[in-house]
């Protein structure tokens, strides 16, 4: 059985990697390089970066940007934002990337789904999907133009699935930077759907709500953006609390599994005592 992926998600705006609030507002947090190397050091499973300026701007990938990030990192990444051709995902593959997400052009011409999956395969494929609750009824948003589409987000995973898509990655408008935790009828809607794997995103506050998204859906990946930018070895910290229940990967030196934690996942103090043993103690520095 494949073990359940933790997945970090970096959105970056003009360059920089930012907060983001509901698909409106935009925090700065630091470079794409500085951000992808904490990320590898606190055990992720894999990283998702979305140039979310691209599309907007017109333009291409940032190429010298990816290859900055690539340089630090050791765990798959994707690469989304700019990306209209298959000389852009040759060169996103050169440059670093082990897998592309496409969110304006799937849109736009399904058919570009196609032809990437038969030129790289379709493991390289993520087709990313924005969703926002319209009434009773999830529908998918455009977020360049701003306005939601008569498509279910579940019916235009279906139909990337069956253009060649390999992975699903759904955003929730309504949860982006709300810490409320995922959305459960949104995610299930998706995964009853389609037969590749889902990746969610959108809500995380803590440890609690990757347990629930694992546990009550057939999700492989839960992504977070804004809760991994701010809690140091947040990672480390949300494997210790769910590791019991589910089946996710623990590959680090350093882990929390014998700590305590508050009701808000904390990290609480050791005693005295430990904390003097822990002086002697050599770690030797981890390399992934």
């Amino acid at each position: 059985m494949l073990k359940k992926r933790i997945i970090a998600t970096l959105v970056v705006k003009d360059g920089i990697v930012v907060q983001s609030i509901g698909f409106k507002k935009y925090l700065p947090v630091g470079k794409p390089n500085i951000a992808v190397e904490y990320l590898n050091q606190w055990g992720i499973d894999e990283i998702i970066l979305l140039d979310i300026s691209a599309s907007s701007a017109g333009r291409k990938p940032l190429y010298d940007m990816v290859k900055r990030a690539a340089l630090k990192c050791f765990v798959p990444l994707t690469l989304g934002g700019g990306i209209t051709k298959i000389d852009h995902i040759k060169e996103l593959m050169h440059c670093g990337s082990d897998k592309i997400s496409i969110n304006q052009t799937a849109l736009k011409n399904p058919k570009f789904i196609t032809e990437a999956a038969n030129v790289f395969g379709s493991q390289c494929i993520v087709v990313s999907i924005d969703s926002i609750k319209d009434g009773a009824k999830y529908k998918v948003y455009d977020h360049l133009q701003k306005r939601t589409l008569k498509i279910t987000p579940a019916e235009l995973a279906k139909i990337s699935e069956n253009a060649g898509a390999g992975e699903i990655l759904i955003n929730s408008v309504d949860r982006d930077g709300s810490y409320l935790g995922y959305d459960i009828d949104l995610i299930n809607s998706v995964c009853e759907q389609t037969s590749i794997p889902v990746i969610v995103c959108g809500g995380a506050k803590n440890a609690t709500d990757f347990l629930e998204v694992f546990n009550k859906t057939n999700t492989s990946a839960a992504a977070a953006g804004n809760f991994f930018h701010f809690t140091e070895h947040s990672v480390n910290i949300t494997k210790a609390n769910i590791i019991k229940q589910a089946d996710v990967r623990f590959e680090t030196f350093t882990n929390y599994l014998d700590n305590k934690f508050d009701k808000t996942f904390r990290l609480l103090k050791k005693n005295d005592t430990t904390l003097e043993e822990m002086l002697f103690v050599r770690i030797e520095k981890e390399v992934i």
